[in-house]
């Protein structure tokens, strides 16, 4: 699948189709509209923007649509992390994991679990 640019406010479209699908247009706004303020017309937008985009898809259901995610959670945040990475470290996480010790940003669980996957990515050689 190739890589499909998801907004901020897009993503939590796709975050509450990513945890139960698929929903209605109205399913979806009412869930957004108590969590983020926003009305229904603004949710109905999002979701035509996914669909132009195919990040989503719609079946008919009757009257209505149901909205399924078509691009998988897995995908889209590889393609963030590695955005991510390659805008503000040159694609290297070493560099990202030494910010967040200089801004004292790792907890003593956090600094475990690099010291595993380490071990991990270790056992491989």
């Amino acid at each position: 699948m190739k890589n499909i640019a998801i907004s901020e406010a897009e993503s939590l479209v796709m975050d509450t189709l990513w945890q139960q699908h698929p929903m209605a247009a109205e399913e979806v706004s009412a869930i957004l509209v108590q969590q983020q303020d926003w009305q229904e017309a603004t949710v109905k937008t999002l979701l035509n923007r996914l669909l132009k985009k195919g990040a989503i898809k719609a079946e008919k259901d009757g009257r209505r649509f149901l909205y399924s995610p078509v691009l998988k959670r897995e995908q889209w945040l590889m393609s963030e992390s590695k955005g991510f990475l390659d805008r503000m470290f040159n694609g290297r996480i070493a560099p990202l994991v030494a910010h967040f010790s200089e801004q004292k940003k790792l907890s003593k669980q956090d600094i475990a679990e690099l010291k595993r996957l380490i071990r991990e990515l270790g056992d491989d050689e």
